[in-house]
């Protein structure tokens, strides 16, 4: 999968931008604070109907605009597509080939990316909530299907509280109708925790090796955390437990008013030599944890999909040694479209460099001074 060209209209801080990379490795440089990282929040965003920096998208939109608009042409497996999503009053519309799509489930999986970024670090440092946000936003573009069935168990959900808290206050409420939200969650919820432990498996076949190869240390894993301790991770198990846990704890649910358990309670825990990397890692092997699990993404991806995804480095050699660097140097080839930021073409190794097409940023503008040999 490539992206052949890009264009953003009152996307952050560009008016207008048109961009056509080369189908391996580009790289755009320039000082900080000229607008590199939102080209690539404009190819995230394009892909993933999100922003990865931020949870409003109407901070995307230029100031003094109204609306933004992103274009990219899609080139997968010889088939050439365009997609194009508008943010406009709180809303996205997307379009593929000039086609209206109604459902961002019918959008989502369409353009397969992956983005590494230093704040990536929140990925293993934050709240749970940031690391439930970061494997959904992968298993949407994964599973096609994934989005809805996610969408779906949150408005349940929201049913179940808003229902649970009645019975808090002890209003009369369809016992029957609770019942039957309550098993239509639990149906959702299985699929959730099956496609979070099967990525998650994936995603240990693969990382740690990556992990030792730049990191010269193994045993680096991902463990997950669930309200339960499930043996098998199927859908007997997983409808068993729930069923019962909802039933022994619906006093406990309806003091508290707030459903306790289910996938949207759940966590992910990095350990390497079974220490937890949040408390004892240093902050240089949280950031390669991430990298390697990133990079092992490209493999699923791969396996899964029968294409290469789209690979965008924001700033990832800066903060690495020579070795590291040169470690880091055997993921990225020809195989696979990368797009990488950088304040200084220092940063990155010559050998990228004499292969890459390059684009230098200021004030916004940007200008092609290399093309890929």
């Amino acid at each position: 999968m490539v992206l052949t060209e890009l264009n953003l209209i009152n996307f952050r801080n560009y008016k207008s931008l048109n961009i056509k990379f080369s189908d391996n490795i580009n790289i755009i440089y320039g000082n900080n604070a000229q607008g590199k990282t939102n080209i690539l929040e404009g190819i995230y965003f394009l892909g993933v109907t999100k922003s990865h920096r931020s949870f409003i998208d109407e901070e995307l939109i230029l100031k003094g605009e109204k609306q933004s608009k992103i274009l990219g042409k899609i080139k997968k497996n010889k088939f050439n597509s365009s997609f194009e999503i508008t943010i406009n009053n709180g809303k996205k519309k997307y379009k593929i080939d000039n086609n209206e799509i109604k459902k961002t489930s019918d959008y989502i999986s369409n353009i397969n990316i992956i983005i590494f970024y230093p704040e990536d670090l929140e990925i293993i440092k934050g709240s749970p909530g940031i690391r439930r946000k970061f494997l959904n936003l992968e298993l949407s573009q994964l599973y096609n299907n994934y989005y809805r069935v996610l969408n779906d168990y949150n408005k349940l959900l929201k049913i179940r509280n808003e229902y649970l808290k009645k019975l808090q206050k002890n209003l009369i409420i369809d016992q029957n109708y609770f019942e039957i939200i309550t098993e239509y969650l639990i149906e959702k919820a299985i699929f959730i925790y099956r496609a979070r432990n099967k990525f998650i498996n994936k995603i240990n076949e693969y990382s740690n090796d990556i992990f030792k190869e730049i990191m010269n240390l193994s045993n680096f894993k991902i463990n997950y955390k669930t309200n339960f301790e499930f043996k098998e991770f199927n859908e007997i198990e997983i409808r068993e437990l729930l069923k019962s846990k909802y039933e022994t704890e619906k006093n406990n649910e309806i003091r508290l008013g707030n459903t306790l358990y289910g996938p949207h309670r759940d966590d992910f825990e990095f350990t390497l030599d079974n220490n937890d990397l949040k408390s004892f890692g240093s902050q240089g092997q949280q950031r390669i944890a991430v990298l390697a699990i990133k990079l092992a993404e490209i493999e699923i991806f791969k396996n899964y999909s029968k294409t290469t995804p789209i690979l965008l480095l924001d700033d990832v050699f800066s903060e690495l040694d020579d070795q590291k660097k040169n470690n880091l140097l055997k993921y990225i080839n020809s195989d696979i479209q990368t797009i990488i930021t950088t304040t200084d073409l220092e940063n990155i190794d010559k050998k990228i460099i004499d292969v890459s097409k390059i684009f230098k940023i200021e004030n916004g503008n940007i200008v092609e001074i290399k093309e890929e040999v």
